[in-house]
């Protein structure tokens, strides 16, 4: 009786015409060609993302209220990047504004000494001379530390050109755009040239981390507290940060800035999704953060950012 059964098996293997062996022939091609499809998209997403890893950009999306777009974004030391060029957008730069202000403040500074202590002044110049040090070198020391320090902070570029963030609608127009060469702030980038001549539309597929829905924050903020979701405003907070800094939004960067009340509510809503008694703190402060106040804060926000999209098709 086995004999029979063994048979027919393997006649249908090798002849795949006989009715009595098509269905087995179709268990035996589905047993073997499904794990290899399947290990082959594995490879092809862990491939995608050591593309994105080994050139440290990344593919982000980005939802506003005049559509949803596609961009890159990467981290570098301060040092290694220049900042967009904003000289014609319409929007103050706040890095010259602030180095101007000080500037302007060291001009007009007036210091009146006493005889008393002009003399006092004198003797330690005096014994820094001698010793061979000055305050311009206590000074200069400082400030080459302190930019040290700034220099290896890492901060957020965005594929942009002219103070202006380019959102793609589609991962085709965002590829054809980073292969045709044209000028943008990321192609200073030493991978930037790399990824030119590896990426494909298929490559363009942001990690749920870097998809922000920012159409979405102005509404779930006029629901009121109970509806507020803390996830979907934490995330808007982070991008929006990013884009401010990047962007060079003096406004977006003072509405965040620590303190302010929209970084109280970020504060709030990271403590509320803690459990115990941090969270019980944070829900308690949540309640006492008005939400028109906020929601008309982060329609500014949004605004903002909306005005400095170039939108790519």
């Amino acid at each position: 009786m086995g004999n029979p059964t063994h048979t027919e098996v393997r006649v249908a293997r090798q002849s795949p015409q006989r009715p009595d062996a098509d269905e087995p022939e179709l268990d035996e091609t589905e047993g073997t060609v499904e794990p290899d499809v399947a290990d082959a998209t594995s490879e092809a997403a862990h491939r995608d993302r050591s593309l994105w890893d080994e050139l440290r950009i990344d593919p982000v999306e980005i939802a506003l209220p005049a559509g949803t777009g596609f961009t890159l974004r990467a981290y570098r030391p301060a040092r290694e990047l220049t900042p967009t060029d904003v000289a014609e957008r319409d929007e103050d730069d706040p890095f010259l504004a602030r180095r101007q202000a000080v500037e302007a403040e060291d001009e007009d500074e007036v210091v009146v000494l006493d005889e008393e202590f002009a003399a006092e002044f004198a003797e330690v110049e005096d014994e820094k001379r001698e010793s061979g040090r000055t305050d311009d070198e206590d000074e200069d020391e400082d400030d080459e530390s302190d930019e040290d320090e700034a220099g290896d902070e890492e901060v957020p570029a965005f594929l942009s050109h002219r103070g202006r963030l380019l959102l793609f609608k589609s991962p085709e127009s965002l590829v054809s755009f980073i292969r045709s060469g044209a000028p943008n702030d990321l192609s200073q980038l030493d991978s930037w040239n790399e990824l030119s001549e590896r990426v494909e539309p298929a490559d363009i597929a942001p990690l749920d981390e870097d998809t922000y829905e920012l159409d979405l924050v102005v509404e779930n903020l006029r629901g009121g507290h109970d509806t507020w979701d803390p996830t979907l405003l934490i995330e808007a907070g982070e991008v929006a940060r990013d884009l401010a800094y990047a962007m060079r939004l003096p406004a977006v960067l003072d509405m965040l800035s620590a303190g302010s009340s929209l970084d109280d509510l970020d504060e709030a809503l990271r403590a509320s999704v803690n459990g115990g008694v941090g969270g019980f703190m944070g829900r308690r402060r949540l309640k006492k953060i008005g939400a028109q106040t906020a929601s008309l804060g982060w329609r500014t926000i949004v605004g903002k950012i909306s005005a400095v999209v170039d939108w790519r098709d």
